[in-house]
């Protein structure tokens, strides 16, 4: 047997005959370690416990290790200096692979062909969750091997060219030898292997590698075809190196990111798996039967310049904004129906001579949602002879400002659609017309200003929502208890889920400065202008979190509202979305811990459980109703007026 063994973040690959005991197996790593370390204060160090890397499970030291360990495990061996004192605080953390949620672990089912061309940003996160292997297309193939060939060629004419004869940055006038063209490359990924902070999630690691070799399989980089097969095998076998998630500047692409990934891939730093948790990338390479890349000229350049990481997390942040976009639309409709708003503010007439793509869009969703007749709300019954002319621009407006988030988040996805499937490269291998040319496609200039762009817009939401819960919770506006609890002063009800929603979206605004407007200058005055697109894309999820998380507030707070309005129903999408949270968290009797249930329905608005749930019925009120229902209101006619006419035929426009 052969057993990878962790001690003080250095791995160690130990033999045994498996009748050894568990003890064995850590005293023999203890001495391996500090042979290593040339012996040096072996004597003070002694083994706490020996777990299993993946998992963490607690050996027993006195049971032989092949009935408890397979040929190839991982294990790691704690020692007492390990553990967390009051004076030094935690422990390392030993087992980072109990942090890795189990969805992150998928079994592809499917296979993606990649040609550089044809990705989209949902395929992308679906990559990225684990739903598909990848394999090249043969055009593809015969690209990468055309562009190869020329490079080849190129080398052996001794020809000067950026970044395979010459160094880089300020050192690009330098020329190398022959001889050292492939130490270049290595040390270039290990020299720019410099980021910082925690690593990529599995699923954004993936995303990153999915996207390195979707540009790589376009055939301008100059990537031998073994070395792309070799990144292809890992990212099928979740291989996933540690890439830091800070450290870029978004020019010359994501420099630091791309070289942790490639790191990896030589064999160096740290990388996961399913099958091993965290460990040395060798190892893990070696247990999934992978062998590590061995650069050639060019290669490493051809790996880390480029904008994969910003567009990757990128591509993220705009399909989460796109999903809680749509079901902003149905919280807030539900919302204006518990607080006995009107409809009238969604006739299409108001939206036609105003025709915004996402205002047309959003009115009419909300048409399908409210009270009509074939969705008629009880509710909206109870009012309507009520003498209210009109509501706050946080129900009244919601297809003015809503919409405009539906269209910036489609302008943003084409920007991503377009990155996401280009050639971002330097030097760029033509071999079409047999040139090298230098360029700046690794510049993040276009997906940094329409990541900052998507924060500010998606914002929106949040803004306009946590106005809403304030208009649930005080009964100045609502008429409904305050707090919405029913013993007020002995419960607190939502006093502080509002407070909470307020904190995000306060939060929120710091964060939608703009990151792109931002630039320092970098490689001692060659890359005088940079995107900071990296950070763009960082904050720009986490506004899209908080997004996610207040309007989770916000429908907890109409689903806790309506309680108090039975038994009086709301339109059957409506009520169809209130059994759905009841599935989950139960109405508000008395005070009780919210985060698990903030959290609950935040995780049901990420999977668009919400969204799911409506949209049948949303479908079904356009299939049926071609005439709008349009309520009554006071300024419809005079008082001595004849009654308003209850329904008019929408037009082509308002059924966009």
């Amino acid at each position: 047997m052969k057993l990878s063994v962790r001690v003080h973040g250095d791995w160690f690959a130990v033999p045994c005959k498996g009748s050894e005991k568990v003890n064995w197996l850590g005293e023999e790593s203890l001495r391996r370690y500090y042979k290593s370390k040339c012996n040096t204060g072996h004597a003070e160090e002694t083994v706490f416990e020996v777990r299993k890397a993946k998992g963490g499970a607690i050996l027993d030291p006195d049971d032989s290790i092949r009935d408890v360990l397979d040929d190839s495990d991982f294990v790691t061996i704690v020692l007492e200096s390990d553990m967390s004192s009051p004076a030094t605080g935690p422990a390392e953390p030993v087992y980072w692979e109990e942090k890795i949620p189990k969805e992150s672990v998928q079994v592809a089912k499917e296979v993606m062909s990649l040609d550089g061309n044809s990705l989209s940003t949902d395929d992308l996160v679906r990559l990225g969750k684990g739903y598909y292997s990848i394999k090249l297309t043969v055009e593809s193939e015969q690209k990468v091997n055309k562009a190869r060939k020329l490079l080849e060629d190129i080398i052996s004419s001794n020809k000067v060219v950026y970044g395979i004869t010459t160094g880089f940055g300020k050192f690009a006038n330098t020329i190398i030898e022959r001889s050292k063209l492939i130490e270049l490359q290595e040390n270039l990924i290990r020299s720019h292997a410099a980021g910082v902070g925690p690593p990529l999630t599995p699923e954004r690691t993936r995303m990153v590698l999915a996207l390195r070799i979707n540009v790589l399989a376009k055939g301008f980089s100059g990537i031998s075809m073994d070395t792309l097969q070799k990144y292809i095998a890992a990212f099928n076998a979740s291989c996933l190196p540690f890439v830091p998630e800070k450290g870029t500047v978004g020019a010359s692409g994501d420099l630091a990111p791309l070289s942790h990934l490639a790191l990896g891939m030589m064999g160096e730093g740290k990388m996961w798996s399913p099958k091993s948790g965290w460990a040395d990338a060798k190892y893990v390479l070696e247990f999934n039967g992978l062998e590590p890349v061995k650069l050639g000229p060019k290669e490493g350049i051809a790996l880390i310049n480029g904008t994969q990481l910003i567009a990757g997390l990128g591509s993220e942040a705009v399909e989460r904004a796109e999903a809680i976009a749509r079901q902003a639309d149905i919280v807030a409709a539900f919302t204006l129906d518990v607080l006995k708003g009107t409809t009238r503010a969604f006739d299409s007439n108001i939206h036609e001579v105003r025709p915004h793509k996402g205002q047309i869009k959003v009115a009419r969703r909300l048409r399908s949602l409210l009270h009509s007749e074939t969705h008629p709300s009880e509710i909206a019954a109870s009012h309507r002879f009520c003498d209210k002319v009109q509501d706050a621009y946080t129900l009244r407006c919601c297809p003015q400002v809503h919409g405009i988030v539906n269209d910036t988040i489609e302008f943003v996805k084409g920007i991503l659609t377009t990155e996401i499937n280009s050639a971002t490269d330097n030097p760029m291998v033509f071999a079409d017309i047999e040139e090298i040319i230098s360029g700046g496609n690794f510049h993040g200039e276009y997906p940094a200003k329409a990541l900052d762009y998507l924060a500010i817009g998606v914002h929106e939401l949040a803004n306009m929502s946590e106005r809403r819960i304030e208009r649930l919770v005080n009964p100045a506006y609502s008429e409904l208890p305050a707090f919405l609890t029913p013993d007020g002063g002995l419960n607190s009800g939502f006093m502080i889920a509002h407070c909470t929603a307020a904190s995000l979206v306060s939060e929120n605004k710091v964060l939608c400065h703009p990151a792109s407007v931002d630039s320092l200058t970098t490689s001692a005055g060659t890359e005088d202008h940079v995107s900071m697109g990296g950070f763009a894309a960082r904050k720009c999820l986490r506004v899209v979190e908080h997004v996610e998380q207040v309007l989770a507030i916000e429908l907890l707070a109409a689903c806790q509202a309506i309680e108090f309005l039975r038994p009086l129903k709301s339109t059957p999408p409506l009520e169809e979305v209130y059994k759905l949270v009841r599935t989950k968290v139960g109405p508000w009797d008395k005070d009780r811990y919210m985060t698990p249930d903030i959290e609950s329905v935040t995780k049901m608005l990420q999977e668009e459980q919400v969204w799911r749930k409506a949209k049948p019925m949303m479908d079904n009120y356009h299939s049926l109703q071609s005439i709008e229902t349009r309520v009554f209101s006071p300024t419809t006619s005079g008082p001595d007026a004849p009654p308003p006419a209850k329904r008019r035929k929408t037009s082509s426009m308002s059924r966009r």
